[in-house]
């Protein structure tokens, strides 16, 4: 078998956790894998210097990342083509309202032998309806893709600290190379426990919708609501995220959301710390616009629940089914609408007598 070349698309965060993981089993598997993994960098400017030059010289992302070293495997490369190119596997990784414009960099220029796994958490939402991220790459792209997600707070990944995680791949032909197996061995770590299903709207799904959950626990705790009231939104918010899957993606199983890392644990992490909840509390404290508060304390990163819980309140509205997901559309409605926070408690009881 050919060394299987492996690049990553994305270099925030949890893009440079990943590519640090990636990297790191690339070099223990030399019988599998290409040593080199470059990762395409949006090149920008960090005291003075370029970023890919930094972490070509320095292996750290000091901007995303600071603090962790990257292996020296991990190639930085500024032009996406150049990142991409003769690569075997691709490991998307970048916020979900940039993802159209890569795809449309790369339309062309990846052969449909390529494989592909999207660790970006949303939902790409038009007028005809809604996509999850995998979906929407195999699209655009004409290959295959799996996703990734689960209870994975990049800084506590980049340290080592344990964490499992949900990698959905159904090898599209048999006769496939790059098989469940390979996408193991690749993203395994003694650190990083990882589960393979086949359920890949599941599993993107749940990776989209405990965002908006997320900034629902930052409401609470911006409230100083206390504990049993974010247990009561995690319990809820879980169930509506079910109920979103099984009525507009039948094919995804209900036990993705509840037995597995990207479902009910990554709700819990996300509904503890990170972005959205981080942002949801600051918004209620600070009542200052979001996309505002977003720029001053995330430094460059996005909360995808905003933008996930606007395209997932549209997409509903427009099936007459805003109704029947009121913790979505409350958290929709406090973000953009000016909704008090205080209606929460009512909404609670409302989402009791729909599920």
């Amino acid at each position: 078998m050919p060394n299987l070349k492996v690049s990553v698309i994305g270099s925030g965060n949890w893009g440079s956790a990943i590519a640090k993981i990636v990297a790191e089993n690339a070099a223990e598997n030399s019988d599998i894998f290409e040593s080199d993994v470059r990762m395409w960098v949006f090149e920008e400017l960090v005291a003075g210097q370029k970023l890919t030059d930094i972490i070509n010289s320095q292996h750290e992302n000091v901007k995303y990342l600071p603090g962790i070293k990257l292996p020296s495997n991990v190639v930085a490369v500024p032009d996406l083509l150049a990142a991409v190119q003769d690569a075997d596997l691709l490991v998307f990784n970048v916020p979900h309202q940039f993802l159209p414009r890569i795809c449309s960099t790369l339309k062309g220029n990846v052969p449909s032998t390529v494989r592909a796994v999207s660790c970006i958490k949303g939902v790409e939402v038009n007028g005809d309806g809604i996509t999850i991220i995998a979906n929407y790459i195999s699209n655009e792209l004409g290959i295959y893709c799996g996703a990734l997600s689960g209870a994975n707070l990049a800084p506590e990944v980049a340290e080592e600290k344990y964490s499992e995680t949900t990698i959905a791949y159904k090898v599209p032909d048999p006769t496939d190379v790059i098989d469940a197996k390979i996408i193991r061995t690749l993203f395994h770590r003694s650190y990083f426990h990882v589960n393979v299903v086949d359920d890949v709207a599941g599993v993107s799904l749940c990776g989209a919708l405990k965002n908006i959950v997320a900034l629902a626990s930052g409401f609470v705790d911006g409230m100083e609501w206390g504990d049993n009231a974010k247990a009561a939104i995690i319990r809820r918010g879980l169930l509506e995220m079910t109920k979103f899957g099984r009525e507009f993606f039948p094919e995804s199983n209900a036990s993705t959301f509840t037995e597995e890392s990207c479902g009910v644990a990554d709700v819990i992490t996300s509904c503890s710390g990170g972005r959205n909840h981080k942002l949801g509390a600051a918004l209620i404290k600070t009542r200052r616009p979001i996309f505002e508060l977003e720029a001053e304390l995330l430094k460059g990163q996005k909360a995808q629940g905003v933008t996930t819980a606007q395209e997932v309140y549209e997409f509903l509205d427009r099936r007459g089914k805003s109704r029947e997901f009121p913790l979505f559309t409350a958290v929709h409605g406090i973000i953009f609408e000016g909704l008090d926070s205080y209606a929460l408690p009512r909404i609670l009881e409302e989402i009791e007598q729909k599920l």
